[in-house]
């Protein structure tokens, strides 16, 4: 099973610049090896990979069709709703045509309503091609849709009876949760819950929230609604997003369509619904399942451990550094990852101005500011005289101590 190490190889870091070499995928964890920013901080063209992932989610889905399926291999790819709108500029002599290209937009019939839609979106987030919020979009459909929490053959070294267990888990998430919104007009879906009623009198549904609202225009109607996540009123005219698997009568402003653990806007409105709150891919599945801090995966196997308030697969309980095994062994948690006690000495450890040499996570020492020492007779000294300064008053310039005014101006004349 194969993590994709081709995938983007080489590619320049959004993020750390020209301090990383280029994208060179980890052998297990989901970072580059060089950097350690994910695939996702990387300028990495993963629109085709993107689309078959999606396309992936929603096969076996009452969403077949947002997918097709390639002729030569039959794998499904995602068809992304593309939006070109066309604006005549005026120039000196004639008149220009200004192109924008939205990389997704809602799949609906009506293009006002499409542009209404991402209007209403924050304007860093809208997936104007070449723009800022592409750049967004692209890097939350890797957060938030990772591949390997739906497809066993991009997790790393999975038994059978974990990817049995992995299959029946998507299977079940595919059935129960996931959901794609529906951008519309209020009015249009109480018209339209109306006519369902009219047809099925034994029905329950909003059939109380449309008698309430007999005689009034669509634009009447949906000034009566409020957001269900800001509880604000919708205005009239605003398309609102709806989740059929949360029901007709609830529904959201575009900005307002977001993950409950994360807030950020779902991606593709692709939604995940449980006990009443919207999820994204990740974080409903981190609701469901412990996931690896060394591999990002969900874990399947009964036998896991837990450490620092995280999941960790038994082998992958490594120095984020070097890739040692730290069962038993003494680490140092720098940034969230553990780090094993020679590379902590050797990459990320406090520099004594006493001796100028690494301080040992086990020692004593004594801070101030960004500056340390070892807390010893030989290394924490007034700077002029030397006098030991452990347990007494001391006057700090810059990286300097002193024991007094004395030796202060002594030593700064």
């Amino acid at each position: 099973m194969g993590l994709g190490h081709e995938q983007g190889f080489g590619a320049p870091c959004l993020k750390c610049k020209d301090k990383c070499e280029g994208f060179e995928l980890h052998f297990w964890r989901k970072i580059c090896r060089n950097c350690k920013c994910g695939q996702e901080e990387h300028d990495v063209l993963t629109s085709n990979e993107e689309d078959r992932k999606v396309g992936k989610l929603f096969e076996d889905t009452k969403y077949t069709t947002l997918i097709a399926k390639l002729k030569n291999d039959g794998i499904p790819m995602y068809k992304r709703n593309v939006m070109i709108l066309t604006n005549p500029v005026p120039a000196k002599k004639n008149i220009s045509i200004n192109t924008v290209t939205f990389e997704w937009a809602p799949p609906v019939q009506n293009q006002t309503l499409a542009r209404q839609y991402m209007q209403m979106l924050p304007k860093e987030k809208q997936p104007v091609a070449g723009s800022e919020g592409a750049q967004y979009r692209k890097k939350q459909l890797a957060k938030q849709l990772p591949a390997h929490d739906q497809d066993p053959s991009k997790c790393h070294e999975l038994s059978p009876n974990e990817v049995k267990q992995m299959e029946q888990f998507v299977k079940k998430y595919k059935s129960e949760a996931l959901g794609v919104g529906d951008v519309k007009l209020p009015g249009e879906v109480e018209t339209r819950d109306t006519d369902k009623n009219n047809l099925n009198n034994g029905d329950r549904g909003t059939s109380a929230a449309v008698g309430a609202m007999e005689g009034k225009s669509p634009d009447q109607k949906a000034s009566q609604y409020s957001c269900y996540r800001c509880k604000l009123n919708m205005k009239e005219g605003d398309p609102a997003v709806y989740a059929e698997r949360a029901g007709y009568d609830k529904l959201w402003h575009p900005a307002c369509f977001v993950c409950c653990t994360c807030s950020e806007l779902l991606v593709d409105m692709i939604y995940f619904w449980k006990n009443g709150n919207l999820y994204c891919g990740r974080h409903y599945c981190d609701s469901e399942k412990p996931r690896c801090a060394g591999c990002d995966e969900l874990i399947f196997s009964n036998e896991y451990t837990q450490a620092e308030g995280q999941n960790w697969h038994l082998k992958h309980f490594c120095c984020f550094d070097c890739d040692c095994v730290l069962a038993g062994e003494i680490y140092v948690m720098v940034n969230d990852k553990p780090v094993c006690k020679p590379c902590y000495v050797k990459n990320h450890a406090a520099i004594c101005q006493g001796c100028h040499n690494a301080i040992d996570p086990e020692v004593q020492r004594v801070t101030y500011n960004n500056f340390n020492w070892h807390a010893t007779q030989e290394c924490f000294l007034c700077s002029c005289c030397s006098k030991c300064l452990i347990g007494q008053k001391f006057m700090p310039v810059e990286g300097m101590v002193f024991c007094s005014v004395e030796c202060k101006k002594k030593m700064m004349s």
